[in-house]
């Protein structure tokens, strides 16, 4: 390979995409790719981790919704800039959990913020960077709540309730269904048949890349 690439894992909670990264992993080492970092959004740097602590865990005072996306983009730019793409220069490959397609699915669907001024801020802040790849863990919230409270108590964003997260679903689904850049994996079904329909994907792209 002749540069690193850039696939992120996207989903609601609970979708399993710890899961996905092992998985993502193994296919990667398989394919002679053995020099890859992990990422997580929001987070990665020592800043971008405040930034993930007040996101998810403020309680002090209300989190308006544009502050909590500005937040998010703060802490965006800087694991992009420090890590991301210092990383793929030198060849790197990086699997991220999340990326900017989380802020276009639960801002722009789940708070139903404007789609233009998103649309702005993202062009503004990341200009044309955005992952080579996407593997999008679909999932009901129902199942992926049930998931999520069994690892433990829910954070801000974990809290909202049903129609929220019904509101990012469909978000999501309509920006990774005519995105050539993302494959849909279906999390609801057995554990191991995910694991082989994540693995085949990357497989794929991996080998659609060989000499790029």
């Amino acid at each position: 390979m002749k540069t690193g690439k850039f696939i992120v894992i996207e989903g609601l909670e609970g979708a399993g995409k710890t899961t996905a990264h092992q998985s993502v992993v193994e296919v990667l080492k398989r394919e002679g790719i053995t020099d890859v970092i992990f990422t997580r959004e929001p987070g990665g740097t020592p800043l971008a981790e405040k930034l993930r602590h007040l996101i998810k865990h403020e309680n002090e005072e209300p989190v308006t919704d544009k502050a909590e996306l500005l937040m998010l983009y703060a802490a965006r730019i800087q694991l992009v800039e420090n890590i991301i793409k210092p990383a793929l220069a030198a060849g790197k490959w990086v699997v991220g959990d999340r990326h900017d397609l989380s802020s276009q699915a639960y801002q722009g669907g789940g708070r139903q913020m404007d789609k233009a001024f998103l649309a702005t801020l993202k062009t503004s802040v990341l200009d044309n960077f955005e992952p080579d790849f996407t593997l999008y863990l679909d999932i009901t919230p129902e199942i992926g709540l049930a998931r999520a409270r069994g690892r433990g108590a829910l954070d801000r964003i974990e809290q909202q309730n049903l129609d929220f997260f019904y509101r990012t679903r469909q978000r999501y689904l309509a920006l990774v269904e005519n995105n050539p850049k993302a494959v849909i994996i279906n999390a609801e079904q057995d554990i191991d048949k995910v694991r082989t329909d994540i693995q085949s994907a990357v497989k794929n792209f991996v080998e659609m890349n060989r000499n790029k």
